[in-house]
This record gives C-alpha cells, structure tokens and sequence, in this order.
C-alpha cells in the first residue's frame, strides 16, 4: 500500500517518471527472479548442510 502512495505521488509531481517505473518494474522483476530463485536454492542447501554437520550433536542431547 505505502509502494503505491509514493507512486501516486510520483504520478503527481512527475508523471513520465511515474509511467517509467511503472513500465519498467515487471521487466526489472523479471530480471531479478532467477536470482532470487538461486537465492533460494543455496538457502535451502546451507540449511541442509548445518542440519547434518550438527545432526550427532542433537542425537546426542535427545539421549541425554
């Protein structure tokens, strides 16, 4: 909602701005998405990684 009141009010004080971003930002998204995919990937391999790496620690406090 806050991202679309500052575009009004670009649209206000600036309208070729405003039709700019507003053309301009799916293509922009896209652009972003693989890497925000990728991110994604590499989070979900390092939580893997440290879910093994400390995996004897928790078997060991759970017998405790």
């Amino acid at each position: 909602m806050f991202t679309f009141l500052l575009w009004c009010l670009l649209l206000v004080l600036c309208w070729p701005l405003a039709l700019l971003a507003l053309f301009l930002y799916p293509i922009v998204w896209l652009i972003l998405l693989p890497f925000r995919i990728v991110g994604i990937a590499v989070s979900g391999a390092l939580h893997l990684v440290w879910a093994i790496v400390t995996l004897p620690f928790t078997i060991m406090r759970r017998l405790a």
